[in-house]
């Protein structure tokens, strides 16, 4: 293969925009959005072009080193090719001889309807992780070979650009009103994220830090950074967490009694579930949720008062699951949050939504090696999900919640007084 094909990945960027090739085929397969026919079609489009455009730079060679005076690109154009059965428009890379059109052969080679069969593209997408670009794509056209060391470096040197782009951008504009945090372990290590909302109902992955387990130095060291980055973490910031015991250890010691912390509902319903017998869970479930519809503090707390002794007979362990957390699940309630913004608050869904994202789009990643592999990955799919994230529901809301709170501190104040 000539040296000025291995550049083929850096020049990607100018044709589809800022992502890497490598990246764009890796983006498709993330989303989990498309059904499987179109999710088919588009990784095979990309392939299709990323072949022409490859074979066009072996003819006629870098901008900076043209093989042929006389050979000249010559933009693009919409044209057809078949990607499985399926006719599809693709964008037609053209060369301009020192005559005629020079015609590129696997454009016309993609043209009959034999040549790209689904069973390519399916041995496509079983090969597509961080370390196999070179058999998808050698599996896609044998016209041309990329080496897997060659696409490795362009996807490093992206996702390390990302790494760098997530860890030190500031904070200081990001009016913070409420804070959801959780841990999720990649790679043998814990990495408890951040993920903030801010007054007008926007969401933003604000940091992560790793650690060996989810614990109360590793969730000081993540506040650290985040504070050194301009984000004003203090007691008027609705902080949601899924109980885990260094995250809320690590709250306290920050804000003591003015913390307003809300726990998750669904996390500590699974909690109670796991304690009881399956013929009481469906009917627990129940309760609690019925529980938590109550608009007001009193009638949610009575709720769950009775629901507390109905499970204490069954199981005490249960009973007193539900018992440690019982004010902590009522933050929304006793902070007078409409139901609304109550359903965007309440849980740890929107976090875990994040995760689940991140485990799709690293799941042919067999082995991390080491960890700033681990981290460049993880900072590429958090900026990847931003893109998806959609405005709260009941961000209207979100201003009383701050007042709310302020409220709340001064009847802490009054308390102690």
């Amino acid at each position: 293969m000539k040296k000025h094909t291995k550049k083929i990945l850096g020049k990607m960027a100018g044709i589809y925009g800022q992502e890497q090739f490598a990246g764009m085929l890796y983006s498709v397969v993330a989303t989990g959005k498309l059904t499987f026919d179109k999710y088919v079609q588009d990784l095979g489009i990309m392939l299709a072009e990323a072949i022409m455009y490859m074979e066009r730079e072996e003819i006629a060679g870098p901008e900076y080193h043209p093989i042929a005076p006389d050979i000249q690109k010559w933009a693009s154009q919409t044209g057809s090719v078949f990607i499985g059965d399926r006719k599809v428009q693709v964008q037609h890379p053209r060369l301009r001889g020192h005559k005629k059109e020079i015609q590129l052969k696997s454009y016309q080679a993609l043209k009959r309807r034999e040549t790209f069969s689904k069973e390519i593209l399916l041995k496509s997408m079983s090969g597509l992780s961080g370390r196999k670009y070179n058999e998808v794509l050698s599996n896609a056209a044998e016209a041309f070979g990329v080496s897997s060391s060659s696409v490795s470096r362009h996807i490093v040197e992206a996702t390390l650009s990302q790494l760098k782009q997530f860890l030190e951008r500031r904070l200081d504009n990001f009016d913070l009103v409420a804070l959801f945090l959780d841990t999720i372990h990649r790679g043998g290590a814990a990495f408890i994220v951040a993920l903030g909302m801010d007054i007008k109902g926007n969401k933003q992955a604000l940091g992560f830090w790793e650690g060996a387990t989810e614990n109360n130095e590793v969730c000081k060291d993540l506040f650290a950074n985040l504070e050194q980055r301009g984000l004003n973490l203090n007691n008027k910031v609705l902080y949601i967490t899924d109980g885990g015991k260094g995250i809320i250890k690590t709250l306290k010691d920050h804000f003591g009694k003015k913390l307003a912390h809300q726990r998750c509902t669904i996390h500590k319903d699974r909690n109670i579930q796991k304690h009881l017998p399956k013929r009481y869970r469906k009917m627990a479930h129940i309760r609690f949720l019925r529980a938590l519809e109550m608009n007001s503090y009193s009638d949610a707390k009575a709720e769950l008062e009775d629901f507390e002794k109905w499970l204490r007979i069954i199981n005490e362990s249960a009973a007193d699951s539900l018992l440690e957390a019982l004010e902590e699940i009522l933050t929304l309630h006793r902070l007078k949050v409409p139901l609304a913004l109550r359903k965007s608050l309440h849980s740890t869904n929107i976090i875990e939504s994040m995760f689940a994202r991140v485990r799709e789009c690293e799941k042919n990643i067999k082995h991390y090696q080491g960890s700033k592999m681990s981290q460049r990955w993880l900072a590429s799919v958090l900026l990847h999900c931003e893109k998806g994230f959609r405005i709260a529901n009941g961000y209207r809301h979100l201003q009383a919640l701050r007042e709310s709170i302020i409220i709340f501190h001064k009847n802490v104040d009054k308390e102690t007084a």
